[in-house]
């Protein structure tokens, strides 16, 4: 993008803490733009839905909404569900309906050990870690391919199949895409999570082609690891940990982990991209609505102005993305923490406190 850009962004809040982490985010990059000497300014359009909106209209998003949403520069969405409406319903009526609709099919969690945030981790008190998972978004276990039948038997005899699909196109673009992320980083290396000593046709492909990948990447190194002990390696080995690619199911439950050993889940920033840039990419935090602290305004807005920092990587200002970062460490070495660090900062506090950072 060029100096002078106006970027427009689709602010979609959603549910519970998630509309007050993304109002904050907006004050955070409104701060940004301000001190950007006209490199850049965002131009907002706020979205009403999620859960308040489907109680009004019995859909998660207005129909249309993804052609209302295509011509944004990006996406930024803050959280979905409410104990009043089910989960599956709520999770695939909006946030997967944007994910696989847009075919944002490459999701970035980077995991950050910040200063000042004390991780369960001893480990983590005298070694270095820093790591990032590159989750399948598009296929594998949350493809959405399957049904529920025979309801019509006596209690007990229904049967619901849920099938995980693998397609070697699928593998081949995230393994390509984690690959050429850690080119970028100093260790360059890859680990493919599989689980195909047990799933053997679906995740075997995910081998094969991730063996066939790894050739045309000598400068790489690789390793696999079965998702089992993947977990037990984030806990013991997390120094061993660059690239982590896995599919949808298996990079969702390591980056949740990850992002407790270095705190709490509201640290945690994704980015669910369309590398080819065919359609917008959605930013959000993956910390979810929160319904249990909604409206107290002690939410975590950490996670949320981490990912505004992965928005803007992706929209071509890295020295900006750099500045939210900086702003978010020098914020937590403060000791500015919000009550999932252990500290007792308010929402508006801890960003305040970034933006006095971005500032100085």
């Amino acid at each position: 993008m060029n100096s002078g850009k106006t970027i427009r962004i689709a602010a979609i809040p959603g549910d519970g803490v998630g509309q007050e982490v993304v109002a904050a985010g907006r004050m955070v990059l409104d701060a940004l733009a301000e001190d950007s000497n006209g490199a850049f300014a965002f131009e907002w359009t706020e979205f009403p839905w999620g859960s308040d909106y489907y109680a009004q209209h019995g859909r998660m998003m207005a129909e249309g909404g993804l052609e209302q949403l295509r011509d944004f520069d990006a996406i930024y969405f803050g959280a979905v569900g409410w104990p009043t409406i089910p989960d599956h319903i709520s999770l695939w009526g909006l946030r997967l309906a944007i994910c696989q609709g847009f075919d944002q099919w490459a999701n970035i969690r980077p995991v950050k050990f910040l200063p000042g945030v004390t991780s369960p981790m001893r480990k983590a008190d005298d070694t270095e870690l820093d790591w990032v998972v590159v989750r399948e978004n598009s296929e594998g276990e949350y493809a959405g391919m399957g049904g529920r039948n025979l309801g019509g038997r006596p209690p007990g005899g229904e049967v619901a199949v849920q099938s995980a699909i693998f397609t070697e196109v699928g593998c081949e673009r995230i393994m390509r895409f984690a690959f050429d992320l850690a080119r970028t980083r100093t260790r360059k290396h890859v680990t493919s999570v599989t689980k195909s000593n047990a799933q053997q046709y679906g995740m075997v492909l995910w081998d094969d082609v991730f063996n066939r990948v790894a050739k045309d990447y000598p400068d790489v190194e690789v390793d696999s690891c079965l998702v089992d002990a993947m977990a037990a390696r984030f806990i013991l080995q997390p120094e061993s940990l660059d690239v982590v690619v896995a599919s949808n199911l298996h990079a969702d439950i390591l980056s949740d982990l990850g992002s407790a050993m270095a705190g709490s889940l509201g640290l945690a920033a994704s980015a669910n991209l369309n590398p080819e840039r065919r359609t917008p990419s959605m930013f959000e935090p993956v910390h979810g609505s929160a319904p249990d602290i909604a409206g107290q305004g002690i939410a975590n807005p950490i996670g949320a102005v981490g990912s505004a920092a992965l928005m803007m990587e992706h929209l071509g200002f890295p020295a900006a993305a750099e500045r939210l970062n900086k702003a978010i460490e020098g914020t937590t070495a403060a000791g500015v923490l919000p009550r999932d660090l252990g500290g007792n900062a308010t929402t508006e506090e801890v960003t305040s406190a970034i933006i006095d950072n971005l500032q100085a």
